[in-house]
This record gives structure tokens, C-alpha cells and sequence, in this order.
């Protein structure tokens, strides 16, 4: 369990600490809207009304005793520069920062951010991907070279184990897990015999992922 100061409760923020909440972590929530304030009260630790952008108010909050800072302010660039800012001077131990454009990760990261997200960036792409293909369910990108892709089960395979097929040295792709309805297999030993009504979640460079995609039918 970490202790998480969040800043900024739009979309974003908000739904950030609900699933923050669900994975029993302590949460401090701060928005200037007493509106927003009201509704994620259920979902958090503690909340408060306050400007973030305020030496004083900050100094009063304590950061250096949290684990992780997020800035999730999404509608004012300059606020949640001078907040990024101001956290680190702070002594923040981690400061994540949400942009939403190249230009605003680069200031960011120069004035404290110690990681930036880009989750209107990271979604089209991640859709861009996921439905431009009849075959790929889902799709995590780990680094620019490689991902995680969620996809079905080759019709050549069916019947056949994974040590037959040889699947590491032909393709040079890993087998993380197999997926059954909502069961997760995870991590399927060399003797595992595809059924064909189950998807693969499988790892791997991109290059080899596309070339198996267009090879394995």
C-alpha cells in the first residue's frame, strides 16, 4: 500500500483515484472545485479544497511524506507546470505529471516531473492499433519496440502443443499467457495443446509480433 497525494480531479484524476481506492491504496485528493471534492470523497483517505500553485498551502500538506505525487490537472497547462514545480522544490519523491501535448511533457520533465503520461495520446494509439486489425483483441505498449498483444489462436494450431510448434524458435515471440472466457492462464508449460476457443497473450518485439500476425494462420 502506497501513500498518494493526487492533484486535479477531472476525468482523468478522478478516475485515477477510484481505481487507486480499488487497489487499497491511501489517497489524498486536492481540487479547487468543492463540486469535485464532494464526489470523490467515497473513493479517498482525505480531500481538500486548495490552489496547488500556493508556496504556502503546499508547504502545509506535507509532501515529502508521500510515496508518489500526481499531477493530473489537465485544463491549465501553466498551473500544473508551476504544481510540478513547486512539488519537487517541495522534496516530492516522485512526481508523475499528466500532458497533453510533446511541448508540455518537455517542460514538464525540465521543471520536476520525474515522468510524464499522455492518456489521451496513449489511448488513440493503443486504439489505432487494437481496431485497425480484424485480428488483435488488445494491445500494451511496453517500449517503442515492444508490446503485448492479446490475439487468437492460429487455425494451424489447433490440436497441437506449443513444443510442437516450436513456437520461441519459429515466430520469437513469448507465450505470457492463454485467456478462456474471463480465465487466465498464465505462463502455459510446452505440453499445452490449443483448443482454438481460447486467445493468446503473447510478448515481443514488434517487428516479430507483426510477422507473425501476417505469417501464422
Amino acid at each position: 500500500m502506497k501513500s498518494i497525494l493526487l492533484i486535479g480531479l477531472g476525468r482523468f484524476g478522478a478516475t485515477m483515484a477510484m481505481k487507486l481506492h480499488e487497489l487499497k491504496h491511501e489517497v489524498m485528493a486536492i481540487d479547487i472545485s468543492e463540486e469535485r471534492i464532494n464526489a470523490i470523497l467515497p473513493y479517498v483517505t482525505s480531500a481538500q479544497i486548495g490552489d496547488c500553485t500556493n508556496e504556502q498551502y503546499m508547504s502545509s500538506i506535507g509532501v515529502r511524506n508521500f510515496d508518489l505525487c500526481v499531477v493530473a490537472i489537465g485544463d491549465n497547462f501553466q498551473s500544473s507546470l508551476e504544481t510540478t514545480a513547486l512539488l519537487k522544490d517541495l522534496g516530492a519523491k516522485f512526481v508523475l505529471s499528466r500532458a497533453n501535448r510533446d511541448i508540455h511533457a518537455k517542460f514538464l520533465l525540465r521543471n520536476g516531473a520525474d515522468q510524464v503520461v499522455y492518456p489521451e495520446k496513449e489511448m488513440a494509439i493503443r486504439s489505432a492499433v487494437r481496431y485497425s486489425s480484424d485480428n488483435i483483441f488488445d494491445y500494451i505498449e511496453l517500449t517503442p519496440d515492444h508490446s503485448i498483444y492479446e490475439v487468437p489462436v492460429p487455425a494451424s494450431w489447433i490440436g497441437k502443443s506449443i513444443v510442437q510448434i516450436n513456437v520461441r524458435n519459429k515466430y520469437h515471440i513469448s507465450i505470457l499467457a492463454v485467456k478462456l472466457g474471463q480465465k487466465l492462464s498464465s505462463l502455459p508449460g510446452a505440453d499445452y495443446v490449443f483448443l482454438g476457443t481460447e486467445t493468446l497473450v503473447i510478448m515481443g518485439a514488434n517487428t516479430d509480433i507483426k510477422k507473425f500476425l501476417s505469417t501464422a494462420k
